[in-house]
């Protein structure tokens, strides 16, 4: 919103995501056919680069919802942050925490922020001591990033930073919904540089894909969406 700026990170969770499955272990051994219920187009795209012969299906609820649907049959898997899983103590419920070259995680994840008016000094002065410098400098790395892309949290886009030693390294995708397509950049440097070295990915990305990929995947997450907010018909 205006007015207002992300002015404090809490520690950040492990930011990677979980693979949940009665059956399998990893994306790969799913047989043809399987499906899997997902309604990130981030992880569908994942999925499908890594094995095009599963389906993807939207899959929407809280986290015992998901798992009561797994646990049904309605789908041969899923996939769910570690972080949350960790935080209401349900860890336990993953198959397969998926490396960074498993599955790329979305820009923020894992973190908590806090937003505030951008002229409350009282309230920036009290939450300044929260704030856990490290993460916030990541997440501001994988931010920068996803602005020059002009993306969201709806969109087939991954990014993750970590600070290792003196220096920062970034890893960042974007794929089309279909997986077929996967731009990759990667970046290392000085902790210092994080919001250039972010920036400059995404200008990379943005180069190597070209305006008219960029502009095709907008009106399909345009569509997406619309086909989402549609009403339904209530029952007689």
């Amino acid at each position: 919103p205006p007015n207002t700026r992300l002015e404090t990170m809490l520690p950040r969770e492990d930011s990677r995501d979980a693979f949940i499955s009665p059956k399998y272990k990893t994306i790969e051994e799913l047989p043809a056919g399987s499906v899997i219920g997902s309604a990130s187009l981030r992880r569908q795209a994942q999925i499908l680069a890594k094995n095009p012969g599963v389906s993807c299906v939207n899959f929407r609820g809280n986290v015992q919802t998901r798992l009561r649907k797994l646990d049904d049959g309605v789908v041969d898997a899923t996939m769910l942050a570690i972080a949350g899983l960790n935080r209401m103590g349900m860890q336990d419920c993953a198959t397969t925490v998926l490396s960074y070259d498993q599955m790329l995680p979305a820009v923020a994840q894992g973190a908590i922020g806090i937003q505030v008016r951008s002229d409350d000094t009282r309230t920036i002065k009290y939450i300044a001591a929260l704030n856990h410098a490290d993460t916030k400098t990541c997440v501001s790395c994988e931010r920068s990033f996803l602005a020059e892309l002009d993306g969201s949290c709806k969109t087939p886009i991954a990014g993750q930073a970590e600070i290792i030693g003196e220096e920062i390294h970034f890893r960042g995708l974007v794929s089309s919904p279909d997986g077929k397509q996967n731009f990759h950049a990667s970046r290392v440097g000085p902790v210092a540089d994080f919001m250039k070295i972010g920036r400059e990915a995404g200008l990379e990305i943005r180069k190597e894909a070209g305006e008219q990929f960029f502009a095709d995947l907008m009106v399909y997450v345009q569509n997406i969406q619309a086909a989402n907010e549609k009403p339904t018909k209530s029952a007689a």
